[in-house]
């Protein structure tokens, strides 16, 4: 009885322990902050002077200075990475600025990355409870250019990873950092336009699916945009996916890499159909595309995926149980070692 006591309770205080660790975690997260802030100084040309981020009007041969302000809110000196990025749309269908890709349309023609570049060094020591301006320089080619550049000066604390968030911060944030938006425009805007790109099977995210290209080649944003497609298998007539989105926004000169998903179901070679319908409160317009899924694609597709569903409840379950009886092993072993060492000595 007494050893079966001394077990439950090194069981009770070794649960107790795990709880309090992870409560500890929870909370760290939750109290911890960004511990800076940064702040843009918006020059003469702004458009819209109640927007946080720097929305300009440029021409043609322009260099332009920009600032930014870092402000460290910290009691210790602290290391703030900062670059420029090109917006683009993400596989969520949201515009992309803190993150860099390779899918940009072929149409274009200035990245913001390209036409911005950071003064002095891309890694900043901010002092302790202080603040230290960074500059940006943009510079505009001689061209007969229209429309929207877009991008992102981004920050990053690199000295340790911060978590949460900065109250009343207007700029597209994370955890971790800072992005004040950059658009310029230059000239007349062009009208807006949607194309298709390549249509066939792939895979996002370890799960298989039917990937649609499509473009915006034009420098514009197109907003708040709903997606209705339907992809119909040719030679049964058979709808074998629809589906819709709302809310996809299309950076200018992207390409949006939008998976459909199917799920448990496995692709099959075989003619197809894609029928799309991408619409806003302005413009709508209808795709269609004959596309083939070769049975090496659908194999590739389907073997890439090897149906991974990350661990199921019951293996979870199962390994959990047997660590717990792992567990219980080693603390009646360390009992029976502690009992054993007692009778040596009493003996002796």
């Amino acid at each position: 009885m007494d050893k079966l006591k001394k077990l439950w309770l090194g069981l009770v205080a070794l649960v107790g322990l795990i709880s309090f660790s992870s409560g500890q975690i929870q909370a760290a997260n939750v109290t911890n902050n960004v511990g800076y802030t940064v702040k843009a100084t918006l020059p003469a040309n702004q458009i819209n002077a109640k927007n946080t981020f720097f929305d300009l009007r440029i021409h043609a041969g322009q260099t332009e200075t920009l600032r930014a302000t870092i402000y460290n809110q910290t009691n210790r000196d602290i290391k703030v990475k900062t670059a420029i990025h090109t917006a683009w749309t993400n596989a969520n269908g949201t515009i992309d600025y803190t993150n860099t890709t390779n899918t940009y349309d072929s149409s274009l023609q200035y990245p913001m990355s390209t036409l911005t570049k950071i003064q002095g060094a891309q890694t900043l020591t901010i002092p302790a409870n202080g603040h230290q301006v960074v500059h940006a320089t943009v510079r505009v080619p001689q061209t007969s250019f229209n429309g929207v550049i877009l991008g992102g000066w981004f920050f990053k604390r690199v000295d340790q990873k911060v978590t949460g968030t900065v109250k009343g911060a207007s700029n597209i944030r994370n955890a971790y950092s800072y992005v004040i938006g950059l658009k310029y425009t230059l000239g007349k805007l062009p009208a807006p336009t949607v194309k298709l790109g390549s249509v066939g099977a792939g895979t996002f995210n370890y799960h298989r699916g039917i990937i649609v290209n499509l473009r915006n080649p034009r420098a514009i944003m197109i907003p708040n945009l709903t997606t209705q497609t339907t992809i119909t298998n040719r030679q049964t007539q058979q709808v074998v996916k629809k589906q819709t989105q709302k809310n996809v926004q299309l950076a200018p000169n992207t390409v949006y890499r939008y998976p459909l998903l199917t799920g448990q179901t496995a692709l099959k070679a075989g003619r197809y159909h894609l029928h799309m319908i991408v619409k806003n409160s302005s413009h709508r317009w209808v795709l269609d595309r004959d596309f083939t899924i070769s049975a090496s694609q659908a194999k590739q597709a389907n073997a890439a995926i090897g149906d991974h569903q990350g661990l199921s409840v019951w293996l979870v379950l199962a390994l959990g149980a047997l660590a717990m009886l792992i567990l219980v092993l080693l603390i009646w072993l360390i009992i029976v070692l502690i009992r054993r060492h007692k009778r040596q000595n009493t003996a002796e």
